[in-house]
């Protein structure tokens, strides 16, 4: 069974209520979550709201029975941490087993003398991993609304909000057909090897040897590919008819293989289901390298795969010079007057454009809106008319030329000072990015949507206790000036 949290049941434990923050002004990000943290635990609303959301997805239709689980507070101020500072699970396990203050606002720290808790590698993993991305965007909104609160927002008061795109890297190399027709084949290897290292398996003893032929033909075929010279082409076509005949060949042996592979227990199908999947992406770079190298077909962009392991990711190019293009994908925040997200969407293989009718849907059945300002990739006639409706200062550039109504309205004096605030949500992004938003290292779609929306519930807690701290440092101060006085 899991709980929400029990302190009071074991002696010596040190309180979450009774936490020192650091008031310093370099003491780092971890004071600014934990401030807005501890607000949380102690305000009895906000506490109620959190919980409700962990709840709902945390228990089990029958919590009574079973082992006890890591307790929600634990799991979301883990959760919180690890985006907080873009740490790997490694560094997580090492901070909250020796960082006093993070083990306190856990409420697992012990008075010296008592026994200590330590809290295992595994099960840090296992606990974070069961939030979900619905789960997180739930947290985040409540995030936002007691941000809101705590910035001393009046209700109903209108926001100024900033809308831009940003691309958030999987973690993936740079694909060519080549190397991902090399990833598809090593993949089926691995698999046949796994069932002959336990059955046996008859006409692959020699497994390692297609392996060491296959990389040797696809490094022949990459430094023919890198280098210049006359014939480049022609070595080039050579290296991939060599690569390509031993790649068919690997194929042929493995569909030629199946009725000998075993399922004697659960373990075994899972491989052979991995095992054709693996085979199936085989085929499909053994047909693309054939068409693009040997054939000198272009082949269309809807065809092409970047992963064969993060299959979401897009190939994104905005126009940069440096990087010209990123793997990953598309991901537009919005923020507030208070440099809070208070929305976020990953694109489905969509431009800026394209994803304002159904932003604007989500915004307005929540806030009210007194400017909001876009790039001009955001721009199109429709977007234009949907927004003007309900934004009582609208910044959205033509993409274009104007006509003289247009630029009339683009050279007001209010257009024009919003135009140039909005470059603010520029250094929103930067953050983000420095809070694990510039290259995702957790694996699967599922997992990467999660990380996005963990990474902006921890921007904005920290933006929040960041306020905390500065008012408590200010109250401090005019404490002592009367004091003095």
């Amino acid at each position: 069974m899991r709980k929400r949290f029990e302190q009071q049941l074991s002696i010596g434990r040190l309180l979450i209520e009774d936490t020192e923050i650091p008031t310093a002004k370099r003491s780092g990000a971890l004071p600014g979550l934990f401030a807005a943290l501890k607000e949380i635990y102690i305000n009895p609303e906000w506490n109620e709201n959190v919980f409700e959301v962990l709840e709902y997805k945390m228990y089990s239709k029958n919590n009574n029975t079973g082992r006890p689980g890591m307790d929600l507070w634990q799991i979301f101020v883990l959760s919180q941490v690890r985006l907080c500072q873009n740490i790997s699970y490694d560094d997580l396990h090492y901070l909250v087993n020796c960082d006093s203050l993070m083990r306190q606002i856990m409420g697992i720290e012990t008075i010296h003398g008592y026994e200590k808790q330590e809290i295992g590698y595994q099960r840090i993993i296992d606990n974070v991993r069961l939030l979900d991305d619905e789960t997180v965007r739930k947290l985040n909104d409540i995030i936002v609304e007691f941000g809101h609160s705590v910035f001393k927002k009046k209700d109903g008061a209108a926001l100024r909000l900033k809308t831009d795109s940003f691309v958030v890297e999987s973690n993936v190399h740079f694909p060519t057909d080549y190397n991902l027709l090399w990833d598809s084949a090593r993949k089926s290897i691995d698999m046949v090897a796994k069932l002959q290292q336990k059955h046996n398996l008859p006409g692959w003893r020699k497994v390692n040897d297609w392996r060491n032929d296959l990389k040797n033909k696809m490094r022949a075929l990459g430094r023919a590919s890198a280098s210049g010279g006359k014939g480049k082409q022609e070595r080039m076509a050579t290296a991939a008819q060599r690569y390509l005949a031993k790649a068919k060949a690997l194929y042929n042996k493995l569909e030629i293989s199946k009725p000998n592979y075993p399922l004697s227990d659960t373990a075994d199908m899972v491989v052979v289901m991995e095992l054709e999947r693996f085979m199936q992406l085989l085929h499909k770079h053994i047909d693309l390298l054939e068409r693009r190298v040997v054939k000198g077909e272009e082949i269309p962009h809807e065809e092409k795969m970047f992963s064969i392991f993060e299959q979401y990711t897009e190939w994104v190019t905005k126009g940069k010079m440096r990087p010209s293009v990123e793997l990953g994908k598309k991901t537009t925040i919005t923020t507030d007057q208070f440099n809070m997200v208070v929305d976020y969407q990953i694109m489905e293989n969509q431009c800026d454009s394209e994803i304002v009718p159904e932003l604007a849907e989500r915004i307005f059945s929540n806030y009210r809106v007194g400017s909001w300002s876009f790039d001009k990739g955001f721009w199109h006639r429709n977007n234009k008319n949907i927004l003007a409706e309900n934004v009582e200062t609208l910044v959205l550039p033509k993409k274009g030329k104007c006509n003289k109504t247009e630029a009339e309205e683009e050279h007001r004096p209010l257009f024009k000072k919003l135009r140039h605030k909005h470059s603010a949500v520029e250094s929103n992004i930067n953050e983000l990015e420095h809070r694990g938003l510039d290259r995702c290292p957790d694996k699967g779609y599922p997992n990467f949507k999660r990380y996005i929306g963990l990474a902006i519930c921890a921007y904005n807690l920290r933006k929040i206790g960041e306020h905390l701290i500065v008012r408590e440092r200010e109250q401090a101060a005019g404490q002592n000036a009367r004091q003095a006085a």
